[in-house]
C-alpha cells in the first residue's frame, strides 16, 4: 500500500501505465531467453514446455521463436495493448535473430558418419576426436573433438578391419570391433589409461593373412597405402595378433611406423587417441590405383618401399647391351621357384638345363619363410628373370628390380585367378610380364582322369561346385611336367625384353 501511494504521488496514471508495460516486456524478455539457452543446453525439454488451456476468459497469443514455442497469456482488461506487447515481441525476435547471426551462440553442424561402409571389399572408420579404445571389450568409443560440430547420436558401427569382408571363410577368423559415440558428460564411459599424441591404425592379421600371398594382398600393400601418408607417425594395434607373423614382417611393420605394436586382445588399459583409423584401404589384388590414393601412392612406390625397407640393391634389371670387363656379356640371371608340395615342377633339372643352354644362369630356390626373409629378398633382387607355377610363392615378384622379367606358368583351369592375382598386377610393378599356359599333358591331372572329363573340357563347371572342390581339384592335385621344348621361346622372348 505504502509503494502504492508513493508511485501515485510521483507518476500520472499513464505513466504508472507505461512504466507497467515496459517492466512486463523486460520480464518476457528475460523469459524468453532463460527458455532459449535452457533448450540450447538440452533440445528434449522442449517436449516438456506445457501447452496451456485457454479459460473463455483468457485469450492466447503465439509468437514467433526459432528454438522454442513461447506462449504468453493476456486479459481483455489488461492495461498493456496489443500494440505495446506487439512491440515488445518485435524486441524479442530481434535478441533471437542477432543470437542466430553467430552474435552469442555458434552454429552446430552435423559432421559426416566415421565409418564407411559402402565398399564391397573392407569397412574402414576414419576418426578425429576424444577416442577412447578399450582392448577387452573390443569397442572405440569416440565424441568430436570440433567446438562446432557433433556425431548423430547413434552412429555405432561393428567393424571386422581386414579387406574381404564378403568372404565368409576368412572373415570368420577376424575379431568384430564395436564403434559407438559417447558424450564428455557420460560418467560410464571408462578412463584414459595412457594417451598418444600419434595416430593409430587398427587392423587384424587373421583370415587368410598367414599365407605369403594373402599377407600382402590382404595386410601388408592395404597397410602401406592407408598408413606411408603418416611418415612413421603412426602406432599399430593389431587384432588377431600372431607373433610368428610379426617377426616374419617386422621389416616392413617397422619401417610404416616406428612406435611399439601394441596386441590389441591383450591389451589390458584404455588407450586414448585424437585420431583413429580402424580398418584398411583396399584397391584391387595385390596393387595400388594412384587416382584412389593419398599423396598418389601407386604400387611402384610401394616395391621402391620394399627395396629401402630391406636395404636392396638393384633398382633395375641387366641391359643385354651391357658387357662386362673382357668384353664378355652378362648372364641374365634366372630363379626357378621352384614347390614341395603341390604345383611344383616334376622336371626342374631339364627346365634349368634347357635355360642354361640359352646363356641363362640358373638359381633354383623353394621360398623358405622360417628363416631369414631377408636372405630371400636379395636373392630375388638380384635377380633379372623369375618363374614358377602360380602359387604364393610368386608374390615375392614385389622385391625384382624394374624392368625385371617375370614368367608365371599357369597350371590348367587356373587362369582367372592366375590372370587376377599376379598378371594384372605385374605391370604396376614396372615388371615385363610373360606367361606360359600348359597344356592338358602337361599337367599331372591327365593321370587321375580322363581327356574327356569335365576337368579338362569344363573347368568352369568344376568352379560352380565351390571353392573347396575347384581348390581340390586345380590347385592340390595338381602338378607340372614342363614341354622344355615347348617352353623355349617363352625364355627366348624373356631374352629379347631384356635387351629391350
Amino acid at each position: 500500500m505504502e509503494y502504492n501511494k508513493l508511485l501515485a504521488r510521483s507518476f500520472s496514471h499513464y505513466e504508472q501505465n507505461m512504466i507497467g508495460c515496459w517492466a512486463f516486456g523486460v520480464f518476457l524478455i528475460i523469459t524468453v531467453l532463460t527458455y532459449y539457452f535452457a533448450l540450447i543446453s538440452n533440445p528434449s525439454s522442449l517436449a516438456s514446455i506445457p501447452i496451456l488451456d485457454t479459460d473463455p476468459q483468457l485469450r492466447m497469443l503465439v509468437f514467433r521463436d526459432t528454438s522454442s514455442t513461447v506462449h504468453q497469456l493476456y486479459t481483455d482488461d489488461d492495461p498493456v495493448t496489443k500494440t505495446e506487447v506487439k512491440e515488445i515481441i518485435k524486441e524479442v525476435i530481434k535478441v533471437e535473430d542477432d543470437i542466430n547471426d553467430g552474435q552469442t551462440k555458434q552454429e552446430l553442424v552435423k559432421l559426416p558418419p566415421v565409418c564407411n561402409v559402402s565398399d564391397q571389399k573392407f569397412d574402414i572408420c576414419d576418426i578425429d576426436g576424444d577416442i577412447r579404445i578399450d582392448g577387452k571389450s573390443s569397442t572405440i568409443l569416440y565424441t568430436s573433438s570440433s567446438k562446432n560440430g557433433f556425431f548423430a547420436g547413434n552412429d555405432s558401427w561393428r567393424i571386422q578391419p581386414y579387406p574381404r569382408k564378403t568372404d565368409k571363410g576368412a572373415m570368420k577368423n577376424v575379431n568384430e570391433i564395436l564403434v559407438k559415440p559417447f558424450f564428455t558428460n557420460d560418467s560410464n564411459a571408462p578412463n584414459c589409461s595412457r594417451y598418444h599424441s600419434v595416430p593409430a591404425i587398427i587392423f587384424s592379421v587373421g583370415g587368410f593373412a598367414s599365407n605369403h600371398f594373402h599377407a600382402y594382398n590382404d595386410v601388408l600393400v592395404p597397410l602401406f597405402l592407408t598408413s606411408r601418408q603418416f611418415n612413421q607417425e603412426v602406432q599399430f594395434l593389431i587384432t588377431d595378433s600372431k607373433l610368428a607373423w610379426i617377426s616374419k614382417y617386422k621389416v616392413i611393420l617397422n619401417a610404416l611406423s616406428k612406435y611399439p605394436i601394441v596386441d590389441l586382445d591383450k591389451e589390458n588399459d584404455v588407450l586414448c587417441y585424437k585420431k583413429v583409423i580402424l580398418g584398411l584401404n583396399f584397391h584391387k589384388f595385390l596393387s595400388i590405383d594412384p587416382l584412389k590414393s593419398p599423396k598418389n601412392y601407386s604400387m611402384e612406390n610401394f616395391t621402391q618401399f620394399l627395396r629401402n625397407a630391406y636395404s636392396l640393391k638393384r633398382s633395375s634389371a641387366i641391359s643385354m647391351t651391357v658387357k662386362e670387363s673382357g668384353h664378355r656379356k652378362k648372364h641374365p640371371r634366372l630363379l626357378i621357384v621352384s614347390r614341395q608340395r603341390t604345383r611344383k615342377f616334376s622336371n626342374v633339372d631339364s627346365i634349368a638345363k634347357m635355360a642354361k643352354s640359352l646363356g641363362y644362369q640358373v638359381i633354383i630356390e623353394e621360398p623358405s619363410y622360417a628363416k631369414d626373409a631377408s636372405t630371400f629378398t636379395e636373392m630375388v633382387n638380384s635377380c633379372d628373370v623369375m618363374m614358377g607355377v602360380h602359387g604364393a610363392g610368386l608374390t615375392n615378384i614385389v622385391f625384382l628390380p624394374p624392368t625385371a622379367v617375370f614368367i608365371q606358368v599357369i597350371p590348367f583351369g587356373v587362369e582367372w585367378v592366375s590372370t587376377k592375382y599376379f598378371a594384372e598386377p605385374a605391370p604396376d610393378m614396372k615388371l615385363q610380364y610373360l606367361e606360359y599356359k600348359i597344356a592338358a599333358n602337361e599337367s599331372s591331372l591327365i593321370q587321375q582322369y580322363p581327356i574327356d572329363h569335365a576337368v579338362f573340357k569344363d573347368p568352369h563347371s568344376i568352379g560352380k561346385q565351390g571353392w573347396n572342390v575347384f581348390k581340390s581339384v586345380y590347385l592340390d592335385k595338381q602338378d607340372v611336367n614342363l614341354d622344355v621344348e615347348r617352353f623355349r621361346p617363352t625364355l627366348l622372348k624373356a631374352l629379347g625384353l631384356l635387351r629391350k
